[in-house]
């Protein structure tokens, strides 16, 4: 079923409904609800290339952008060369190194000097064919990306109406269910150490949210999703970031909540600084999210001693930094200092906070105190950069080798299967109406049980 909107003020009831009993959306980067799945039998369980598979479709060129499902219209983001053949991702040796704390170097970045066409797709759910693309902008990227990342890496939402596109140095887009330009709008940015950029855009209740964190002038925006007009800028003491910033709701009231080195800020919806808490890594990828009413924050870069994660109650203000030697106070339920994790955010499921390192460890702690259940080792020589997802008492890890490993939730650890499909990915699931939408190097699948 295709569900269009007809007022952008109703969007976050909309968003709401769509994380219910039968997962019909899935608007944003790890869905409405960071990555956990409403119980849904229809959901699969095993798959591989030729197992459950209801469609596999080539996506051109190269992008890490998650897929977004709303109703019938799977959307993806990628870049694509103007002229001469692809040059494919393809694994490399080194990504491990950098991984697991080794230096940077030049062989970590991605120059292109020939022109690239950035590319938004219209799927349909159901056959796997391409409805319409839109090119956002053609250009050769003003800016390098790291060899790990890809020039079209930040996620799109969708209201139901129109699907949002951030292109951190090009601009921002709004462009229509039938695949016309609605507006869009420049931004400027200048990335740490020529890395690239991975935030994605937030919407709620009208309103797009931005945070573009970078070397030169950090800040955090307030966009109207019908117009494109900037509602307010706040300048932010910040060096780069890639996470996605958080619209927390709770029982005090709704606040943005931003994650970057210089610490965890929250802002009122009309950009006024509500509460900070300093104690960060040096590099911050994962992103906020709540469950049962509190907030959890996670930052892991694997090079430094200090990767916590925060689990803080609603109704905070001021400074809530916490002493040193301290793991809690009013507004910080408990802390650990060494529980956050690089790039895969976090996940809670029945009660449990879980942990995927990039290595591929799982850490789970319990969500309403921080006492620890495991940590158990998942799998050896892989890596793991997508964020894990959850439904049917399962947990779901999956790894750049393309294998997806099957947990089972709960206080005991056991792996209870491997689901290979033998590509390359970075990019987390999408999960809809029945169905896992995987992005791979090359392609898109649609995993659905007897491939319906």
């Amino acid at each position: 079923m295709s569900m269009r909107l007809t007022a952008l003020g109703t969007c976050s009831v909309l968003l709401s409904a769509s994380m219910g009993a039968a997962q019909t959306n899935w608007p944003q980067f790890r869905g409405g609800t960071a990555g956990v799945v409403a119980d849904d039998p229809a959901l699969p369980e095993r798959w591989g290339r030729d197992e459950n598979v209801a469609w596999r479709v080539d996506v051109p060129g190269r992008g890490w952008a998650s897929p977004i499902v709303w109703g019938d219209h799977v959307f993806v983001l990628t870049s694509t060369a103007v002229e001469g053949a692809e040059v494919p991702i393809q694994p490399i040796e080194n990504y491990r190194a950098r991984s697991l704390g080794g230096t940077m170097t030049a062989a970590f970045i991605t120059d292109v000097d020939e022109p690239l066409r950035w590319v938004l797709l219209d799927i349909d759910f159901e056959t796997g064919e391409t409805r319409w693309e839109y090119t956002l902008h053609t250009g050769v990227p003003a800016l390098p990306t790291h060899q790990k990342s890809t020039f079209a890496s930040e996620t799109p939402v969708t209201d139901g109406e129109r699907v949002y596109v951030y292109l951190a140095d090009i601009g921002l887009f709004a462009v229509d269910f039938a695949g016309e330009l609605a507006w869009s709008a420049p931004l400027e940015w200048l990335p740490r150490r020529q890395w690239g950029a991975a935030s994605s855009p937030v919407l709620h209740d009208g309103r797009l949210y931005v945070v573009n964190d970078n070397e030169d002038a950090s800040w955090v925006a307030a966009l109207d999703a019908a117009t494109g007009a900037e509602l307010w800028r706040v300048d932010r003491d910040e060096n780069s970031n890639w996470s996605t910033p958080f619209v927390w709701e709770n029982d005090v009231r709704t606040e943005l909540v931003t994650t970057g080195q210089g610490g965890v800020r929250s802002y009122g919806l009309d950009g006024e600084l509500l509460w900070q808490l300093s104690g960060m890594s040096s590099l911050v990828i994962p992103t906020p999210f709540s469950d049962d009413g509190l907030l959890y924050i996670n930052s892991g870069y694997v090079a430094d001693r200090n990767r916590p994660v925060y689990a803080i109650r609603p109704g905070a203000g001021g400074d809530i930094t916490l002493p040193e030697g301290a793991t809690s106070n009013d507004y910080v339920v408990w802390s650990h200092p060494q529980l956050g994790s690089y790039n895969p955010s976090s996940l809670v499921y029945g009660g449990t906070h879980y942990t995927l390192l990039d290595r591929g460890i799982l850490m789970a702690y319990d969500a309403r105190t921080g006492a620890e259940v495991y940590r158990r080792r998942v799998t050896a020589g892989t890596l793991f950069t997508a964020s894990p997802w959850a439904y049917n008492g399962k947990i779901f890890a999956l790894s750049e080798d393309g294998d997806t490993f099957v947990m089972q939730a709960g206080g005991d650890f056991e792996v209870l299967g491997r689901n290979s499909l033998d590509e390359m990915t970075l990019s987390t699931p999408a999960v809809a109406r029945g169905s896992l939408i995987i992005r791979t190097a090359s392609g898109l699948y649609r995993i659905a049980e007897s491939g319906n």
